[in-house]
């Protein structure tokens, strides 16, 4: 009975963890570095795939420049087809999706520190081991998350199972022992 009620607890930490990056993802806001991929269909023309740049404008067809840094992906989508609609289509069925997410960054207590490319379910255990692994002197409890939220620089204590997002800078301290 025990095991039973340990599996399930178990299993509902590790889907309740698994919803919350999945409900971040959603509300993924676009970034520099992150590669989209816009699809109307039936409107080759209309096509396009980009990596977003710093200043995080695009030029697209018939709309012109268009500041897409700081958008969902749903936002985005919507604004395309608001300006599409009437003029250019009647119902335009648009799609963008993320080809890429912009790189997460480790450094500190690892033996390879830089850039990595995001990849979604990444955890601070598997973006370190992305990194070549924690060193010897790596500390598992000072491990902090620099993170972009609402256009404002946090830091975030963190422990070995939290979630990354695109853009991250996971930053691993020494152990004093």
């Amino acid at each position: 009975m025990k095991t039973v009620v340990v599996s399930l607890l178990l299993a509902l930490l590790v889907s309740a963890n698994s919803f919350a990056q999945s409900s971040q993802l959603n509300q993924y806001t676009l970034g520099s570095g992150d590669l989209l991929k816009i699809l109307v269909y039936g409107q080759e023309d209309l096509t396009l795939e980009t990596r977003l740049t710093d200043i995080g404008v695009i030029n697209y067809p018939y709309l012109g420049e268009v500041k897409i840094i700081g958008m969902t992906v749903g936002e985005l989508e919507n604004y395309i087809y608001e300006g599409l609609k009437g003029d250019y289509l009647v119902d335009p069925s648009v799609s963008v999706s993320i080809v890429e997410y912009r790189p997460f960054f480790v450094n500190g207590e690892v033996k390879n520190p830089g850039g990595y490319a995001f990849q979604p379910g990444l955890n601070i255990d598997k973006a370190a081991a992305l990194a070549g692994g924690y060193t010897e002197r790596a500390s598992k409890t000072k491990v902090y998350i620099d993170r972009t939220v609402d256009g404002e620089s946090v830091r975030i204590q963190a422990d070995r199972y939290t979630p990354i997002l695109p853009g991250d800078i996971i930053t691993i301290e020494q152990s004093f022992f």
